[in-house]
């Protein structure tokens, strides 16, 4: 993440563990860690940045990060928005400061273009404050895209019209930096050597599609609703990311009125269903990544892990 290793301070082996949203991948990341000696997890997770946001966002307990260390998880308050450049430079800090303390590092998360620039060590670009609050000031759309597709034809052409947040942003990186948005990072289908290795943990989609509305009962019953009136009583509103988190969106929507509780959660199931879909195509394009099927015997894939990720963490 800052360039290629000098002798003697190469990085050590780091692996992800990745997989879509209710697969279990935090639950077999932590069970990797309580059994192999120094390892330490960073979460790879767009959400769990965020204070306050904890059982929405399925963080691991207290308990459990005391027992083994997590990294990135808290680092920002809910009006702020994090970025993927501010990510990507804290995680490089956090890799870097276990490196130095001979710690290694297991990558847990489902945060697709996250992951990816720390795979694949994208060039991510900045934020333009000035020049993304005029373009948050124009409410056409359509014209912002017509405009992008004279500065970035490349980009304008991988993105709908209408999606006001990817317009907004190709625009605010094209004309802030002074290059197409579509120049940074390879192309999703750009697959090369990376230095972390990739373990997934794969469900069937039937039993995804019940493990997301079976958490939301749980997180329910876990004093979700709560946390989203403690967060409404901040007095300063979210972030536009952290408004948009999967299943807080719907429950906002419910508490200032707009629909019943059962609504709000059945919309949030449906979105993050498709957003299970989403994330599972794009692993789905990487080949680099090792599957593991969780529908197997608990113990079975638990162990077969572990010793997979105590191998890949030799190093070579």
């Amino acid at each position: 993440m800052s360039g290629p290793d000098t002798p003697g301070e190469r990085r050590p082996p780091t692996v992800a563990i990745v997989g879509v949203t209710a697969s279990g991948k935090s639950a077999l990341a932590l069970a990797v860690a309580r059994r192999l000696p120094d390892v330490e997890l960073v979460t790879v997770d767009s959400m769990q940045v965020y204070r306050g946001m904890d059982v929405g966002t399925a963080k691991p307990t207290a308990a459990e990060r005391a027992e083994v260390p997590h990294h990135l998880i808290d680092v920002a308050d809910p009006w702020e928005e994090y970025s993927l450049a501010r990510y990507r430079g804290d995680a490089a800090a956090v890799l870097a400061d276990l490196a130095t303390r001979g710690r290694r590092a297991v990558l847990v998360g489902g945060t697709a273009l996250y992951l990816r620039a720390l795979v694949d060590d994208l060039d991510v670009p900045g934020r333009f404050p000035d020049v993304r609050a005029e373009l948050d000031a124009d409410p056409d759309t359509r014209a912002l895209h017509a405009r992008l597709a004279t500065l970035d034809p490349v980009a304008a052409s991988r993105m709908e019209p209408g999606n006001r947040r990817r317009v907004v942003r190709a625009l605010e990186v094209t004309i802030g930096a002074g290059r197409p948005f579509s120049s940074y990072g390879p192309g999703l289908t750009d697959h090369g050597d990376s230095p972390v290795a990739q373990v997934g943990v794969r469900l069937p989609h039937p039993v995804v599609a019940r493990r997301i509305a079976d958490r939301y009962r749980t997180q329910l019953a876990s004093g979700f609703v709560e946390e989203v009136d403690a967060l409404l009583a901040l007095g300063r509103p979210l972030s536009r990311t952290a408004a948009q988190a999967l299943g807080y969106r719907e429950l906002i929507a419910h508490r200032r009125g707009a629909e019943t509780l059962d609504d709000a959660v059945e919309r949030a199931v449906v979105r993050t269903r498709q957003f299970a879909k989403r994330q599972r195509a794009w692993f789905r394009r990487d080949p680099r990544i090792e599957w593991f099927d969780a529908e197997v015997d608990p113990d079975e894939v638990t162990d077969a892990l572990v010793a997979r990720v105590a191998d890949l963490l030799e190093p070579g």
